[in-house]
């Protein structure tokens, strides 16, 4: 079996999800109401989640039937394929064997497909007739625009609106599947317009966005709301990155030394490493698990692990996990995707106990990162994505500098052809390094919930 490409029949897509839950000894802390700060129940949820993802949300159940309706949506890509990047491995001059999956062949471009068809799926056979939603970057919009647009709903898109401008064809991606895309803050809702009146030039964020999109939901009827990233359905759906690439890298004969994925808000790093996880509580393997995040938004290096609110208007529940505070604006980095204020409550938990580690990059080593790898194997990433490269291209000159002949695994979480402008920035020398301020994080963590 060759490594340097290595597939799966398509028999052997994951026809389960792997959930966490199960193995875990400790769960995180309850979500709470944002009204009550009570611990919500079902009941709670029903407003704006179908009770399929509600059950799934709560589930210690290790293994979870993939619906076939979802499958035959999953088999349009899966199984993605695993790379070997030899030809990275010589440029490093690195002893290190470098191994990436690659989510970017699905039609969404990224991996957020492998939820938002299950979402839509759940979605459709409890008769919601339209999903609102949040998108940072735009991969998660164009991923629900799509499974909407298979399933036969319709969808509306708050979009953060520096993305919205920064990222176009993203938006006329989701609008060719039918989508409504509107840039986030808007006057559309009364959590928008507090927004626009406080600060009318506000460039939005994932939090802004969630608040409008949940609004929305709760207001109509027909209408549920989607999330693409830190809740436990969705980390859930993901699992099937993770699973399809341990049977991979047992057929290419390698175990990883360390697995390595991009983080915002959780979901491609659960969706890939839990799997692995899963090894460490059960098996105790010695695999390192590393989160990657922006250093201007460095929630899982800098946050506090605290309770706090998932959006602005606090209209979402309130949830224990690694926060820079819902009040936090993050700088209009080009991984918009990555510019959330708080992570899943799942792996802010792994994080807090030791079994992942999480590391901060600064985005102008992050877009270097991306232009090595795409002239070495010729694809470029996303800038999120990009995260993981960089991180994995330091760990290979590590490996040459100990003299050691790691092995190295990341996600390629989606590719970068819709983020060119970024990259002009990049080769223009335009692009700029944003730290967050010290005093900025203290200014927002001041804000968090009294629980």
């Amino acid at each position: 079996m060759s490594e340097v490409k290595i597939l799966l029949a398509e028999k052997e897509m994951p026809t389960r999800w792997y959930n966490i839950q199960a193995d875990m000894t400790e769960l995180p802390d309850p979500p709470l109401h944002p009204a009550t700060k009570k611990p919500i129940g079902p009941e709670d949820l029903k407003p704006i989640f179908p009770m399929g993802l509600i059950m799934q949300e709560v589930s210690r159940e290790r293994w979870i039937e993939i619906p076939e309706e979802v499958q035959k949506i999953l088999r349009l890509w899966r199984p993605s394929p695993l790379y070997r990047a030899r030809r990275l491995e010589k440029a490093l001059d690195t002893p290190a064997r470098i191994f990436y999956k690659y989510e970017g062949v699905s039609p969404a471009g990224s991996h957020k497909l492998n939820t938002a068809a299950a979402q839509a799926y759940y979605n459709k056979v409890e008769g919601v007739k339209r999903l609102a939603t949040e998108t940072g970057a735009g991969q998660w919009g164009i991923a629900l625009s799509q499974a909407c647009n298979f399933f036969g709903l319709k969808c509306t898109v708050y979009m953060v609106k520096v993305s919205y401008n920064q990222k176009p064809y993203r938006k006329s991606v989701m609008e060719i599947f039918g989508s409504n895309v509107i840039p986030s803050p808007s006057n559309l809702t009364e959590s928008g317009r507090k927004i626009l009146a406080e600060n009318p030039e506000s460039p939005g964020s994932l939090g802004i966005a969630i608040s409008e999109a949940v609004e929305d939901a709760a207001r109509h009827e027909d209408t549920n709301y989607s999330l693409g990233s830190v809740l436990n359905h969705v980390c859930l759906h993901q699992t099937v990155i993770g699973l399809e690439t341990k049977e991979q890298m047992a057929k290419a004969g390698y175990y990883p030394d360390v697995v390595i994925g991009c983080c915002g808000g959780g979901s491609n790093f659960a969706g890939f490493a839990f799997p692995f996880a899963h090894d460490k509580l059960t098996q105790d393997a010695k695999v390192r698990l590393v989160a990657v995040e922006p250093i201007s938004c460095p929630t899982l290096t800098r946050g506090l692990y605290e309770y706090d609110y998932g959006d602005v208007a606090g209209l979402a529940p309130i949830v224990k996990m690694y926060t820079l505070g819902a009040a936090f604006m993050p700088p209009g980095i080009h991984a918009g995707g990555l510019r959330y204020h708080g992570d899943s409550p799942l792996l802010s938990k792994l994080v807090r106990d030791g079994v992942v580690e999480a590391i901060a990059l600064g985005q102008t080593s992050v877009f270097g990162g991306a232009v090595q790898f795409a002239r070495c194997e010729g694809i470029i990433p996303a800038p999120e994505s990009a995260h993981a490269v960089q991180a994995a291209i330091q760990e290979a000159v590590a490996a040459r500098e100990a003299g050691e002949a790691r092995t190295i695994l990341f996600n390629m979480s989606g590719h970068g052809l819709l983020d060119l402008p970024s990259y002009d920035l990049y080769m223009a020398g335009k692009l700029e390094d944003y730290p967050l301020p010290e005093e900025d994080l203290r200014a927002a963590l001041e804000k968090l919930p009294k629980i």
